[in-house]
């Protein structure tokens, strides 16, 4: 990288909320809908999923990542 030092390098743990977590940073949980029914999702601490409940389909988080692949994607009881 031409210009840049290591003095203006900072690992990405420090400028990311709860890395090194799996909790998903709440301002990320407002912006997120099911991608299949586009409505709001909620956050099963617990379990560490994103739960729709009209899709009926919880979507895991790894590494503090949603995973919001339907394929992924396991159906609730």
């Amino acid at each position: 990288m031409s210009g840049t030092s290591d003095k203006n390098l900072v690992k990405s743990s420090d400028k990311i909320p709860n890395s090194g977590h799996n909790e998903i940073d709440p301002k990320l949980l407002e912006m997120l809908v099911c991608p299949l029914s586009k409505t709001p999702l909620v956050y099963d601490k617990k379990a560490n999923e994103l739960i729709s409940k009209s899709a009926g389909l919880a979507f895991p988080i790894r590494n503090g990542v949603p995973i919001l692949l339907i394929d992924e994607a396991r159906q609730l009881d």
